[in-house]
């Protein structure tokens, strides 16, 4: 085992000490459950395959799918990652929950999939926010293999998924809470259908998730993207001392 490795069980192993131990035996015969029972009803032996890549379409609440099989890894202690290739995640969101890995680009989205999934220390690994080329696929193919965890990537292509999931939201499925007054105001919960295909293997369920709201852009994370995608451009240079001036007077110099 190479150094780097090394270095990073032992950071794992510190940072998560209450988790099932490396090299346990027996903890990676199951597959990793969602903690959603219609879904993993409908899922190949009840859950994501371990040591393998299983891709799903970003749309129609497949970050709350996610996010509830990472949870659901962690409640029976192991541990689970979060790769946010997008920027577009909030650490206030994200408390309690997997890893949260923020790197700078697609190569640093990649790479650090690549070594969370060889060390062996993560149960479920999931990529966000990245799209894969056929060589990506291939060496974190490899690399979930030798590692032995389930490997989850948010993206519409990936050439070698052993499983793909798609969801999307069921029509006229919204509930919502309501003010004072009768009229909609915080989305509740939304209904969800979702198909699932493998080689051999046609699955299709229906459930409902909760919606939670939270605060796409915080000051405390000024280095996240701007998830409505608004465009600042850097104003011109006398635009900015103008700002820090203060506003001149007709008579001003």
């Amino acid at each position: 085992m190479s150094t780097s490795l090394a270095s990073l069980r032992a950071l794992i192993q510190e940072r998560f000490p209450d988790a099932v131990p490396f090299g346990t035996s027996g903890r990676t015969v199951q597959p990793v459950a969602t903690g959603i029972p219609e879904l993993d009803r409908a899922l190949p032996r009840g859950g994501f395959p371990l040591g393998k890549l299983s891709t799903c379409e970003p749309q129609g609440g497949a970050t709350s799918i996610l996010r509830a099989a990472c949870q659901a890894t962690i409640t029976s202690g192991d541990r689970a990652a979060w790769i946010d290739g997008a920027g577009t995640t909030t650490g206030a969101f994200w408390d309690a929950g997997p890893l949260l890995v923020r790197p700078r680009g697609e190569k640093q989205a990649i790479a650090a999939a690549d070594l969370l999934l060889r060390c062996g220390g993560f149960r479920l690994v999931v990529l966000a926010g990245t799209e894969l080329a056929s060589a990506d696929c291939v060496r974190l193919v490899r690399a979930a293999h030798e590692g032995g965890g389930a490997f989850v990537a948010l993206t519409t292509q990936a050439t070698m998924a052993a499983l793909r999931l798609t969801t999307r939201i069921a029509p006229d499925s919204w509930r919502w809470h309501h003010d004072p007054f009768g009229d909609p105001a915080d989305v509740r919960e939304v209904r969800l259908h979702a198909e699932v295909r493998a080689l051999g293997w046609n699955g299709r369920a229906q459930f409902t998730l909760p919606v939670q709201s939270h605060e796409l852009r915080l000051s405390l994370d000024p280095g996240l993207a701007d998830r409505r995608g608004v465009s600042r451009p850097a104003a011109p240079r006398g635009n900015r001392k103008r700002a820090r001036g203060g506003s001149r007077g007709p008579g001003s110099r």
